[in-house]
């Protein structure tokens, strides 16, 4: 029986998420868990680092990976605010994550527009956990943006 669920750590996730806005990135943020610990947090730093690739994905994989001593991570779990893009679905196939859930869906940029599941054949997914809340603070960041 989890002492989580998965709203708990979507609600980390955003409080990643609001670390990124607080800095003017696009908030986004990351967490990975496994078996109930954390072990990376991460939000996007592709204004700081001036890198395109620096989405909160890639950095919480890079900050896990570095924990555990190996670049497998089957099983855990990454929770992020936003639907991963094609890059970060690429990465997590290549960590072999366990788990995959996200809050907001990105309709325009999301891996699932392909219409085909390019994450690790094992990796489960699920969307839509918080959704509201991850999607509110999207629009809050780009609303400002515009004014």
């Amino acid at each position: 029986m989890l002492k989580y669920d998965h709203a708990y750590f979507m609600r980390l996730a955003l409080k990643e998420a609001q670390v990124a806005m607080d800095a003017k990135e696009v908030p986004v943020g990351a967490v990975i868990v496994c078996r109930e610990r954390i072990i990376a947090r991460a939000h996007n730093l592709t204004g700081t680092l001036n890198d395109p690739t620096a989405h909160a994905e890639m950095q919480a994989f890079t900050s896990a990976t570095a924990n555990i001593g190996g670049k497998y991570l089957q099983d855990c779990t990454l929770y992020v605010t936003l639907e991963p893009c094609v890059m970060c679905a690429g990465a997590a196939y290549w960590t072999r994550i366990g788990m995959v859930i996200w809050g907001a869906d990105d309709p325009d940029r999301g891996f699932m527009r392909l219409k085909k599941n390019i994450l690790h054949p094992k990796t489960k997914f699920k969307g839509g956990v918080l959704k509201e809340e991850c999607a509110r603070i999207l629009k809050e960041f780009f609303e400002k943006k515009r004014t």
